[in-house]
C-alpha cells in the first residue's frame, strides 16, 4: 500500500475519477467528476491540481481533455484497476444500471435471515442509488449468485452500497435468505 496520505477530500474526488474512468474511452472531465459527488467543478479543478502535483493524476488538455487516473492512484487507494473483469450485473427498481460494476459482496449475519445485510462495492457512479432503492445484483461470474434486496445507506467515498437482503439464488436452487 502507498504511503501518501490524501484528505478526504481529495480522496472522495480520487474515487470518484477512479470509478468514472473505468468505463470511459476518454479523459474524465472535471464537470463529470463534480456532478457524480455533487461538488463544485472548480473545487474538483483545485483538488485535481494537488492530486497531479503528488503523481496521482495526469491532466489532459483540449476539447476531450480531462483526467486520467495514474497507477499510483490504484496504489494509494488500494484498489484494483477492473480491465478485463468480469461483469457483474446491477439492477435498480428492475431497470439496469449502466456504467457499474460488482467488485466486491460482503455478506454479514447469513444465518439470520431478518438480520442479513450485504455490503456492495462497486465501481461506477454510487450517486445513482438512494436509500430505499431496490436494487438486484448478478448473476456472479463464479457462483451465478444473484442478491436482492433494499439499499439501507450508500457511502459515496468508498462506493459502497449497503443493502438490507430479501432474497439470494444461485442456479438450481430456489429463494433463500
Amino acid at each position: 500500500m502507498s504511503s501518501i496520505q490524501l484528505t478526504t477530500s481529495q480522496r472522495r474526488v480520487l474515487t470518484a475519477l477512479v470509478n468514472l474512468s473505468e468505463n470511459a474511452d476518454r479523459p474524465v472531465s472535471g464537470r463529470r467528476i463534480a456532478e457524480s459527488i455533487d461538488r463544485n467543478a472548480g473545487t474538483v479543478r483545485n483538488r485535481m491540481q494537488s492530486l497531479r502535483d503528488i503523481g496521482l493524476v495526469e491532466g489532459v488538455a483540449g476539447p476531450h481533455g480531462g483526467y486520467v487516473p495514474t497507477d499510483a492512484a490504484y496504489e494509494t487507494l488500494d484498489i484494483e484497476r477492473m480491465d478485463g473483469a468480469a461483469s457483474t450485473p446491477v439492477e435498480r427498481e428492475g431497470d439496469p444500471v449502466e456504467g457499474v460494476n460488482v467488485e466486491e459482496i460482503d455478506l454479514s449475519s447469513v444465518a439470520n435471515p431478518e438480520l442479513c445485510r450485504a455490503e456492495l462495492v462497486i465501481r461506477g457512479p454510487v450517486g445513482t442509488f438512494d436509500a430505499g432503492d431496490r436494487v438486484t445484483v448478478g448473476p456472479t461470474p463464479g457462483a451465478g449468485l444473484r442478491l436482492s434486496g433494499v439499499v439501507d445507506a450508500t457511502h459515496v467515498d468508498g462506493n459502497t452500497l449497503l443493502v438490507r437482503v430479501e432474497g439470494m439464488e444461485t442456479p438450481g436452487k430456489e429463494r433463500a435468505a
